[in-house]
């Protein structure tokens, strides 16, 4: 049954024909630069992905986990939260995000105007999942937490922390989180609160770990320095991606 399941997924990505864009939209006065991925081979509605970004902004990295999405015959869009331009180096990206993580009111508005972008997109259905790497992490489970009427969230490593726990409550989409278990930025204080958090919200959650994973383990950029705190882990990357993909069958069934 997996082989053929592998087979028919390998078809699928051979025969797409992807187009990309970069989108231009608003969120207040600000200006965003957005990405989004689909199959034009295809002219059938289809659910979307939401993606957010690292710390440093909307970046390559996030465009090609946009085409491999597209690939699989998904609409992804990838957000931009930071505004047009504002793509920071690793050296001032802490500072710029923490604009966003000090201020889950701004951080929540971006994220939904590029839920509403992504919304108007053509060969969309109505059924949405957003996942997000690290920063954009924290973001979707911001997202949920806001009440957003999407079928479900996923984090690759991001932080879990919330000034607004008790807004647990409005969450409507299920919630997979993927960490890393020896991640150093997300210490176990911040996990148990989050599944408190979640209990308390009768939310349907789940948490897998990565042994020997840290943060960053999906990002190849991140080097192999575990050391560091922030290291790819190619085991991690593919265990991460395939249960992304489960919970994505569930989701969109």
């Amino acid at each position: 049954m997996r082989l053929f399941f592998l087979i028919g997924l390998l078809s699928i990505v051979a025969n797409a024909k992807i187009h990309t864009e970069s989108v231009l939209y608003k969120e207040g006065d600000t200006t965003l630069e957005g990405f989004v991925a689909y199959d034009t081979q295809k002219t059938n509605k289809r659910p979307g992905v939401l993606i957010v970004h690292e710390w440093t902004g909307l970046g390559d990295y996030v465009k090609r986990r946009a085409t491999e999405l597209a690939k699989l015959g998904y609409v992804a869009f990838a957000a931009d939260i930071y505004g047009q331009g504002v793509r920071p180096a690793q050296s001032e990206a802490g500072k710029v995000s923490s604009l966003y993580k000090s201020n889950r009111t701004l951080f929540r508005a971006r994220l939904t105007a590029a839920l509403n972008e992504l919304k108007k997109q053509k060969y969309l259905n109505s059924k949405i999942a957003a996942i997000g790497y690290c920063f954009g992490g924290t973001g979707v489970l911001e997202l949920a937490r806001s009440g957003a009427d999407i079928q479900g969230v996923v984090s690759f490593h991001g932080g879990l922390n919330t000034p607004n726990a008790e807004d647990a409550k409005n969450i409507k989409a299920k919630v997979l989180v993927l960490h890393g278990a020896d991640d150093p930025y997300v210490p176990g204080t911040e996990l148990k609160a989050f599944e408190d958090e979640m209990n308390a919200a009768k939310v349907d959650w789940q948490l897998v770990k990565y042994s020997g994973a840290v943060h960053a383990f999906t990002n190849t950029a991140a080097g192999n320095d575990v050391t560091l705190g922030a290291a790819y882990n190619e085991k991690a990357d593919h265990r991460s991606w395939v249960a992304m993909l489960a919970f994505f069958t569930e989701l969109f069934k």
